[in-house]
């Protein structure tokens, strides 16, 4: 019985056992895990530079802050953008304490190459390129003296903050700048991924994020890849310059047609979601407030108002909210001016074609201006006619100065004399009836006399 005992008690032992192990098992990744705190953010840098994608990178920044971050990691791609967005980006990174890091998996050109020289480190992939930083306008061109100076002291600015050599940032932006053996000038400077490593702008050519994290030792920290929100993908789209005139135009094409056509249809539709796209945009970009949204309105109103009251003061200060409302809400003078330009043409040659061409008449006007006429086809005469009085004779009962009065018939009417003074009680004719001017002659002595002969 004390043997079976013993029995049972080593075999209550030796399950015990692996029940342990299988215990300490579960337990220690959570140590592992509690003790690897390192998080790293990786964030997208994809396509155009824009408004909107400042109020990402800073969302993105500020989580990883929150969050306490061992590094911040820019996947980048892009052929450049906004400079003004770019600069706010710049500034943004350059505020953190988080360490980043930009990998160029392609392309950092222009507005992209300022961003990646305000992080603390670059790696290229083989055949990257980074450089061609020129500031151009909105045509195209080369913009004017003041912004490329501007634009140039910005990238020494970037190079010499994280210890790079200014000289070749200046020289991505500025033509006339010639570096013996990598730049001649009359050219902007773009340089490979080797040209960049030896340089010392590149810290590494690597194949891929992975080699990115192995060079930053961060191989086993967590990644936590940020995305775009439905949001602010739209508000990337809306805020593009390109963009915003196809929107402004839109909105005014459709509001014009809209106005020529009856009842309430597509075009009207399409130009209020244009502009009501216009302003969501910027307000998810952090761009516009609701206060512009609000002006807007209140401009619309206005507008609509001058309709109904007359004086134009309504209008004026209505057509001066709107054009202030979408400045306010852009926050980039030139691109909403030139813009509001674009949008202008395009509604006085619609205006033009519909009234010219096609025909069409303003509906709105229709329903508070009178377009009735009282034509004398329409049975309408203005006052009675007496070309009956023609020819016959009556007694002036007033003196005609030309004007006064006379009994013919027995009737007394109101004549004028043909152009002489004619005494009361004289004998007068009726010579013509003009509408409601009877014209009337003396009759003189000899006059009678021929009529008796």
């Amino acid at each position: 019985m004390l043997e079976r005992r013993e029995n049972l008690k080593r075999q209550k032992k030796l399950l015990f056992i692996p029940l342990l192990f299988m215990l300490l098992l579960s337990i220690i990744p959570s140590i592992i895990y509690a003790n690897n705190d390192e998080i790293v953010y990786v964030v997208p840098i994809k396509n155009t530079v824009e408004k909107g994608l400042s109020e990402f990178i800073d969302r993105a920044i500020t989580e990883a802050e929150e969050n306490r971050a061992s590094a911040i990691i820019f996947d980048m791609n892009t052929p450049g953008g906004d400079v003004s967005a770019a600069i706010e980006i710049g500034k943004r990174i350059s505020e953190t304490d988080i360490k980043t890091v930009t990998y160029i998996n392609q392309d950092a050109i222009s507005a992209g190459s300022y961003i990646a020289l305000n992080t603390d480190e670059i790696y290229m992939v083989e055949g990257g390129r980074i450089g061609s930083s020129g500031v151009i306008d909105q045509q195209g061109n080369a913009a004017d003296e003041k912004a490329q100076s501007y634009w140039l002291s910005a990238m020494k600015g970037a190079a010499e903050k994280t210890g790079r050599d200014p000289i070749y940032a200046m020289a991505m932006a500025d033509k006339s700048i010639a570096i013996p053996g990598i730049k001649k000038s009359g050219t902007f400077l773009t340089l490979t991924s080797s040209e960049a490593q030896e340089i010392e702008y590149s810290n590494g050519t690597v194949k891929s994020l992975d080699d990115v994290l192995n060079q930053l030792d961060l191989q086993d920290a967590k990644l936590e890849r940020l995305d775009e929100s439905f949001a602010e993908k739209i508000a990337r789209f809306v805020t593009n310059p390109i963009i915003v005139p196809i929107l402004l135009s839109i909105g005014s094409l459709g509001l014009i047609i809209e106005l020529y056509s009856p009842g309430f249809g597509l075009p009207g539709i399409a130009g209020i979601s244009a502009l009501l796209l216009f302003f969501y945009g910027h307000l998810v970009a952090g761009l516009a407030g609701y206060e512009s949204l609000i002006l807007f309105v209140i401009g619309i109103l206005l507008i609509i108002l001058e309709f109904f009251v007359v004086g134009g003061i309504a209008g004026a200060i209505g057509i001066v909210s709107v054009i202030a409302s979408m400045f306010l809400a852009s926050g980039d003078i030139a691109v909403i001016g030139i813009s509001l330009v674009i949008a202008i043409g395009v509604s006085i040659i619609a205006s033009i074609l519909l009234v010219k061409v096609f025909g069409r008449k303003m509906k709105f006007f229709r329903k508070i201006i009178l377009t009735d006429s009282t034509s004398t086809e329409n049975g309408y005469v203005s006052n009675q006619n007496r070309e009956d009085l023609i020819g016959k004779t009556g007694i002036a009962l007033t003196a005609l100065r030309p004007a006064g009065v006379v009994l013919v018939n027995e009737e007394r009417v109101d004549v004028v004399s043909e152009g002489s003074f004619i005494d009361k009680e004289k004998n007068v004719k009726v010579v013509k009836v003009e509408g409601s001017r009877i014209v009337v002659r003396e009759i003189l002595t000899k006059d009678i006399l021929k009529e008796d002969e």
